[in-house]
């Protein structure tokens, strides 16, 4: 049996699961399995990696995508470079970390760009806005990132006044607020100085359409959910464990 899974907390709604099991059974991979390792501390995937040696990947999301750095034998550049890993690889009993929200978020978001992107706001600091944060800087991208807590590179909600809305134009939801089943949750930006000239990313895929996207969708901003980052993010990893 060819073991994979998908490690964080909580995972009551998981894509992950229910897209391999599906494209198991499509390629009619009889031998492969994916299952959810729900663990609110990660010390606990331990167990898993010990008693289950038949275990040949697994995925990593929230919150895990940092803390999950300490279980790695190896890590490839981008790792390296953002300090967080969705993605693991195992073979002959060695853990290799790779980041495929990279290649999932750049891919999913090229077709929206257009050439008065060039200033972004990325709300939330965790293991999925280090992904942005690379993509963005590699295509030149100026990034302000945008948390409840101020810290020497973070600002307040409270400092998004008109002129940071005007000059940023693109604007990644990076938190979970507004995720099923809190819905009517949304990040607090201030969105009556949205406009056309705007596009808003949500990494969230449920709902379809989050408070978030709607407020800016009633303002003619351009959207996209996490749903197409995801399936190309699950592509590259399992391009991956099959390499």
């Amino acid at each position: 049996m060819r073991r994979f899974g998908l490690l964080g907390y909580p995972l009551s709604h998981s894509f992950s699961q229910k897209y391999f099991t599906e494209k198991f059974a499509q390629l009619g991979l009889l031998d492969c399995v994916y299952e959810n390792y729900s663990f609110a501390d990660i010390s606990e995937m331990k167990k898993v990696i010990n008693t289950q040696k038949d275990l040949c990947g697994f995925n990593i999301t929230i919150p895990h995508k940092k803390a999950v750095l300490g279980f790695l034998d190896e890590m490839n550049d981008v790792v390296k470079q953002i300090g967080a890993c969705n993605c693991v690889s195992i073979k002959n009993g060695k853990r290799t970390g790779y980041n495929t929200d990279v290649v999932g978020f750049e891919q999913s978001l090229l077709p929206f760009l257009k050439p008065h992107h060039t200033k972004a706001l990325i709300l939330g600091t965790g293991g999925a806005s280090a992904a942005v944060e690379f993509v963005l800087k590699n295509r030149g991208m100026e990034v302000q990132y945008v948390s409840r807590e101020k810290k020497t590179t973070t600002i307040g909600y409270d400092e998004l006044d008109e002129a940071m809305m005007f000059s940023h134009h693109l604007i990644v939801n990076c938190t979970p607020l507004g995720m099923y089943p809190n819905v009517e949750d949304c990040p607090d930006i201030p969105y009556q100085f949205l406009s056309s000239q705007h596009h808003l990313y949500d990494l969230i895929y449920n709902p379809i359409e989050t408070k978030f996207l709607e407020k800016g969708r009633l303002q003619g901003a351009t959207m996209q959910n996490g749903q197409e980052m995801l399936v190309l993010q699950a592509e590259e990893s399992w391009r991956i464990w099959n390499s």
